[in-house]
C-alpha cells in the first residue's frame, strides 16, 4: 500500500503487512509528523458468473451492441521508495539517535602525548634553574656542583673533662656567575688505609649562594676515633674530596 504523509505530502510504499489488521502509528522520515494509518480496505470477491439459460442458449436474435471504446488509463507515478539509510531512521519503528562510539586507543594516545609533553618541560625547566640534585635522580645531567670548596687548617684538642675536641672550618666559594643551590657538605674521617671511620653531614648556613659569593662554615665533633689520620669534605651527592 502507499502512505502519504498529511503535512508534507511525502508518500511511501511498504507493504500491507506492516500496517497490520488494526493499524498503527507512524511518523514521516522527511518532517517527522506522527499520525494513525488504518488498515487497508479487504478486497471484496468478484461477482458471481450467471449461468446461460437453457433457452439463452440459442437466441433467435441477438442484437449486436457496439464494443466500448477502449479507454487509456495513466498509472499514478510510484511513490520514491526510501531505504533506512536514505531516510535517516525507520518510519515504523522508534529508535534513539545513532551514537558514535568512543575510540580508548586514540585518547590513551593523546593522554600518552601529553604526559610527554609536561615531562619534557618540567625537565627543561629543572636544568635550567640549575637544580643539580634533582637533574641527578633523573639522570638528565651530572651531579657535580659548581661550588668549590675551601677548608682551614683542622683543629684537634683535648678538653678539661679529657674528651677530644674535632673541630673543621671552611669556606663555600661561587665561582660561576650564576646563582647556585648549596647542598649539604659530608664530613668523612679515614684512617691509614683509606677506610672510613667516622662520618657526618654539615648543614650550610643559607641553601643559595649568587654569583661570586662565599660563605663560611664551621663544624665540631667530640670523642672521634683515634684512627682517623685523614679528613675528606664533599657535598652530598658527589665524589669525595679534600
Amino acid at each position: 500500500m502507499i502512505l502519504e504523509c498529511p503535512e508534507c505530502r511525502t508518500r511511501y510504499l511498504v507493504p500491507d503487512s506492516a500496517i497490520g489488521l488494526e493499524g498503527r502509528t507512524v511518523r514521516c522520515a522527511n518532517c517527522r509528523h506522527s499520525w494513525f494509518q488504518s488498515p487497508p480496505e479487504p478486497e471484496l470477491p468478484p461477482p458471481p458468473v450467471a449461468t446461460p439459460q437453457q433457452e439463452d442458449l440459442f437466441p433467435e436474435s441477438v442484437p449486436e451492441t457496439p464494443p466500448p471504446p477502449p479507454s487509456v488509463i495513466v498509472p499514478p507515478p510510484a511513490p520514491p521508495i526510501l531505504s533506512q539509510d536514505e531516510a535517516g531512521f525507520d518510519a515504523f519503528a522508534h529508535r534513539p539517535p545513532f551514537r558514535a562510539r568512543r575510540n580508548p586507543v586514540r585518547r590513551w594516545t593523546i593522554g600518552a602525548i601529553a604526559a610527554g609533553l609536561l615531562m619534557l618541560i618540567a625537565t627543561a625547566a629543572i636544568l635550567w634553574t640549575g637544580m643539580p640534585g634533582i637533574g641527578g635522580w633523573l639522570g638528565l645531567g651530572s651531579t657535580e656542583s659548581a661550588l668549590e670548596l675551601r677548608s682551614n687548617p683542622i683543629e684537634r684538642r683535648e678538653l678539661e673533662n679529657g674528651s677530644e675536641l674535632f673541630a673543621i672550618s671552611g669556606q663555600i666559594i661561587n665561582p660561576s656567575s650564576t646563582q647556585q643551590r648549596v647542598p649539604d657538605l659530608r664530613a668523612e674521617l679515614k684512617d691509614a688505609q683509606g677506610r672510613v671511620v667516622f662520618s657526618w653531614a654539615i648543614a650550610p648556613q643559607q641553601r643559595t649562594l649568587g654569583p661570586g659569593a662565599s660563605m663560611d662554615f664551621n663544624s665540631a665533633k667530640l670523642d672521634v676515633p683515634p684512627s682517623s689520620k685523614r679528613l675528606d669534605l664533599s657535598f652530598a651527592g658527589e665524589g669525595s674530596g679534600n
